[in-house]
């Protein structure tokens, strides 16, 4: 099953409370707390994050972390960038894999092909759509034409 882990999940959580309220400066406390994520993971995460540039920090007795740039700005890839490193679902899909039949398989090109569509369904799904509820499906029963088989 292809899964992200759950840093990258929290990751997701603390950067809507971020882009909930761009002006504001969060501490990691804080974020633990309107989280109730464990302060140490908060921590982790937010490190990342800002080592990717996707939130900034201010050191200091108001310090704390923001988003670096609009949440608009900010896409799902950038998070999982951030967490997880270079989106790769095989050896082989990634730029630099290292599998030792990639020069005799057929298969290489099309897990390539498959993680580029990966990678821009990640890119068009923004920070600031997570803000917003997500869209109820019109009808959640089986089309007739399933429910007959």
């Amino acid at each position: 099953m292809l899964r992200v882990t759950r840093l990258t999940d929290y990751a997701t959580l603390l950067l809507t409370v971020l882009a909930a309220a761009p002006d504001a400066v969060f501490s990691a406390t804080a974020l633990a707390e309107r989280t109730r994520l464990e302060l140490t993971t908060v921590s982790k995460v937010l490190k990342l994050l800002a080592q990717a540039d996707v939130v900034t920090s201010f050191r200091g007795v108001n310090g704390g972390y923001q988003l670096a740039r609009a949440a608009a700005a900010i896409n799902l890839f950038d998070v999982v960038q951030a967490i997880e490193g270079p989106l790769s679902l095989t050896e082989c899909s990634n730029e630099h894999g290292r599998c030792e039949y990639q020069s005799s398989c057929g298969v290489s090109p099309h897990w390539r092909q498959i993680n580029d569509i990966v990678s821009e369904a990640l890119r068009q799904v923004s920070l600031a759509q997570l803000l917003t509820p997500a869209p109820l499906l019109a009808d959640a029963s089986p089309s007739p034409a399933i429910a007959s088989n």
